[in-house]
């Protein structure tokens, strides 16, 4: 096979270069918590550094929606709709549940969260223009970490990516004993995303080296 031909054919799970697939690092933790993954279609483009996609990948219960507006969708509206569901949107607010310190009422209902895969200004947008996500109750978290993003430049230093938001959300619901996982899950629930870093942070040397080469 013509290797130009090879470096095109791409990995349709993970929407990466089938030569650069993430998807062997993926550890999937089962959860009772559905998570669903609102991502903006500029992030779908971002398949080299995008976590939505492998957050996805790590959750078998989740759902994963690509869209501006989603006042009109119709998986999102029935998921919503479901007397069965206790939905929350992932959003800092000033009336928002902070779950490290406050628990989730759930009354014997599966609880779904809604995650906007976005940057902070794309994320507002969403909002703005989603009527019907706009109605649910907001959910929040504090805390201590810094994003391992390091080839991201994150608009605030408590700002994290996808796939570390959701880590954290994870091991909060397990203090409030929402969710029964395993600690040591969370261990490789990364391993996708820091192996992309990786594999990016070696792109960028190589790139610096050949340059400093051309110079010399």
């Amino acid at each position: 096979m013509d290797s130009a031909v090879e470096t095109r054919e791409t990995c349709y799970r993970c929407y990466r270069p089938l030569r650069l697939c993430l998807c062997s690092s993926v550890k999937p933790i089962q959860t009772a918590t559905k998570f669903v993954i609102l991502m903006h279609p500029k992030e779908f483009k971002k398949t080299k550094n995008g976590t939505g996609r492998l957050t996805h990948l790590s959750l078998p219960n989740s759902e994963l929606y690509i869209d501006v507006d989603f006042s009109d969708h119709n998986a999102v509206n029935a998921l919503i709709d479901d007397k069965n569901n206790c939905c929350y949107l992932l959003y800092p607010s000033h009336d928002s549940l902070t779950l490290n310190t406050q628990k989730i009422n759930l009354q014997n209902k599966q609880l779904v969260i809604f995650i906007l895969d976005s940057t902070w200004p794309c994320s507002m947008k969403m909002l703005r223009l989603s009527t019907n996500l706009q109605c649910l109750p907001k959910l929040s978290f504090t805390h201590t970490k810094c994003s391992q993003f390091q080839i991201k430049e994150q608009p605030k230093d408590f700002c994290l990516s996808t796939i570390e938001s959701t880590l954290t959300i994870l091991e909060l619901l397990n203090a409030h004993e929402i969710e029964n996982i395993d600690d040591t899950a969370f261990e490789y629930f990364l391993e996708p995303f820091l192996s992309m870093i990786e594999y990016q942070i070696g792109c960028i040397s190589t790139k610096r080296f050949r340059i400093r080469g051309e110079k010399g």
